[in-house]
């Protein structure tokens, strides 16, 4: 486990931190600060109003919540969204309605999950030639039918 430092803005006060609805979920709900409505194909950045400093070596993912996703045909873009361990401002949720009626985002309202993971950097060594696989360059359903 991690510890991540949270500080509320004047917006989110009276609101829930993010927390874990049950003892084995992987992320942590996130209520919107602000209610709008989301016409059918439109998308907002949602406030939280909050910001939080993640410990470096770590991101945080914000996700869609599946019951928004089914019932309503709202998700987040992006997904998954990464917020770095660098940033500092306010967490804001893109939703965007994929449905066909409009839809209304309530203060308080679960909006999104945010799941803490490890971060692994990389460094790329340009190279002429890569091993061969059964594979290869076979692109977008090529393992498929």
């Amino acid at each position: 486990m991690i510890e991540i430092r949270l500080k509320r803005l004047p917006h989110g006060a009276g609101l829930p931190l993010p927390a874990y609805a049950t003892a084995h979920a992987a992320g942590l709900d996130v209520v919107a600060a602000e209610s709008v409505t989301l016409a059918p194909g439109a998308r907002h950045a949602v406030a939280t109003g909050f910001a939080i400093a993640i410990p470096q070596g770590h991101e945080v993912q914000v996700r869609p919540r599946s019951g928004l996703a089914l019932k309503h045909g709202i998700t987040c873009l992006n997904t998954p969204g990464t917020i770095d361990a660098d940033y500092r401002g306010e967490v804001k949720v893109i939703l965007a309605n994929l449905g066909a009626e409009p839809f209304e985002v309530v203060r308080g309202e679960r909006i999104a999950q945010l799941v803490p993971a490890v971060v692994t950097h990389a460094a790329f060594t340009e190279t002429d030639s890569l091993d061969d696989t059964a594979r290869g360059s076979g692109g977008f359903g090529s393992t498929g039918r």
